[in-house]
């Protein structure tokens, strides 16, 4: 169960110069100092209409206070014996190349077979750390790389490295439409207004910012490389749909197939059954918690992306004139 948290106050004189998680745990003592820094940077609160993410910005008399949020129930995850696929592991981190359908959190339909189900069994130490280590997330079926932290001292390195845009986080994506040059996004992000599950391009949302360049061009589609500078929920794909280049198979914000002329029957049905986002985080790199030495990995390309880019260069050999 989720519920709407709408909370507005105004900054006393008392709390000039506080810091504004501060300054909130005093004026909505009715939720944790963990729960009021999550809002903070998650972009959930505002000052004077604008959005503060930063749990040390000072506030100052009359300033305006709005929390916008949603309160998730708490779930209290067992561990469970699921496969993972474990790329690197050491004393203080995993990294894991995640699998098409593996949710990553428990929540509202999903109470357990999750990834944060799966650290707690491969890592029984782990329930020590908030949120079982998992420091960013990957969507249920976007598949590939993800770092989890498996001491407190690893997440709060990791976390702030994540904030200060030190990890590169680089993807894989298949999109329709024929793109001819790289580029950027650079866009804000927010909840849709009217549609509870999407994530939307909204004025004075969450600054949002996606790299891309070209890989590949086919008749009608194009994969891409892109590079991730923030990382908000959905923000690939909704910063694709935004300029006008959907991820195939994504079906929350792709709608439906839409083949080239002249398409064979056999690639035709092949795009309408793929059924998740043509999305994969292909490349991690990072500066290992403790160490600092420099660490990068790499995940193959899955099966299913790989088989949609051989059909679509077969489509695009079959169809040379109408190739851009």
């Amino acid at each position: 169960m989720t519920q709407e948290i709408n909370l507005k106050s105004e900054i006393t004189s008392t709390q000039t110069g506080q810091r504004i998680d501060q300054a909130l745990a005093i004026l909505f003592p009715d939720y944790s100092r963990t729960r009021i820094k999550e809002w903070i940077l998650s972009g959930a609160v505002k000052v004077d209409g604008s959005i503060v993410d930063k749990p040390r910005e000072k506030v100052f008399e009359s300033q305006q206070i709005e929390v916008n949020a949603t309160l998730e129930e708490e779930v209290s995850a067992i561990a469970q014996d699921i496969d993972l696929n474990i790329v690197y592991e050491d004393d203080d981190i995993i990294v894991i190349n995640k699998q098409a359908g593996l949710v990553v959190h428990p929540g509202a339909g999903n109470a357990d077979g999750t990834l944060m189900n799966a650290l707690l069994h491969h890592c029984p130490d782990i329930e020590h750390v908030p949120r079982a280590g998992i420091i960013h997330r990957l969507d249920k079926d976007t598949t590939g790389l993800m770092v989890v932290a498996k001491t407190l001292e690893a997440q709060t390195h990791l976390v702030a490295a994540l904030q200060a845009r030190e990890i590169v986080r680089e993807y894989e994506a298949i999109v329709q439409g024929t793109m001819t040059a790289g580029g950027t996004v650079d866009e804000p992000i927010d909840r849709h207004p009217t549609k509870r599950v999407q994530m939307a391009v909204i004025n004075g949302g969450r600054p949002s910012v996606t790299h891309y360049r070209v890989a590949e061009k086919f008749r009608a589609h194009t994969r891409l490389r892109l590079r991730l500078e923030t990382g908000r929920t959905h923000q690939i794909r909704v910063h694709m749909a935004y300029i006008g280049h959907v991820l195939v198979g994504d079906p929350v914000y792709g709608g439906r197939p839409r083949p080239p002329k002249a398409a064979s029957p056999e690639f035709f049905e092949l795009l309408k059954s793929f059924k998740r986002q043509a999305l994969h985080a292909v490349r991690l790199e990072l500066a290992h918690p403790v160490t600092c030495e420099i660490m990068s990995w790499q995940a193959p390309i899955p099966e299913d992306m790989v088989n949609l880019t051989k059909a679509l260069r077969k489509d695009t050999e079959l169809n040379p004139v109408e190739y851009l």
